[in-house]
């Protein structure tokens, strides 16, 4: 098994996980790893995996904003992983929402050889932890024929829904 915080150095995850808990009051800093860890996992998955459709939950998305917000950390982590991951953010609308992107997204990180906190990977009704995230994503990472979606869909640059 792999483990996701080996993909960035102390400092950087250090700075991304203090970018989780500044956006969310109140959320003490072992969840905020725990999320940023996710993040990475989705990532180096989306990565490794660029023709499956893939999605976070709302609360790992919480963790990739963070991490795409630090750009260059995020650009050079894409770099080392081979593949730039693209962050398409939709507004939340339940008519649009994959029952089985989860699971999809689940069993693909699992292929790229991580093990799952999967107290972060509930459905976008059952969340075990509260974040700021208001979109939501369909599907899309790498090169997943996200094409169509316009950006600025998210009501804030903050955080996703799957």
């Amino acid at each position: 098994m792999h483990e996701a915080r080996a993909l960035l150095t102390p400092e950087g995850l250090e700075g991304v996980v203090a970018t989780v808990t500044d956006n969310n009051p109140g959320m003490d800093e072992s969840t905020a790893e725990r999320v940023v860890a996710e993040a990475l996992k989705f990532v180096h998955a989306a990565a490794e995996f660029p023709a499956v459709r893939l999605a976070p939950s709302k609360v790992v998305d919480e963790g990739w904003h963070a991490l795409i917000l630090h750009t260059k950390l995020y650009a050079d982590l894409c770099e080392g992983l081979g593949q730039f991951v693209h962050h398409y953010p939709e507004r939340p609308n339940p008519e649009r929402y994959d029952e089985h992107v989860l699971t999809r997204t689940v069993a693909t990180i699992e292929q790229a050889g991580y093990a799952v906190d999967m107290d972060l990977w509930t459905g976008p009704t059952k969340s075990l932890v509260s974040v700021a995230a208001q979109c939501q994503h369909t599907g899309c990472s790498s090169g997943s024929g996200c094409g169509t979606v316009r950006p600025g869909n998210c009501a804030t640059h903050g955080g996703g829904e799957e």
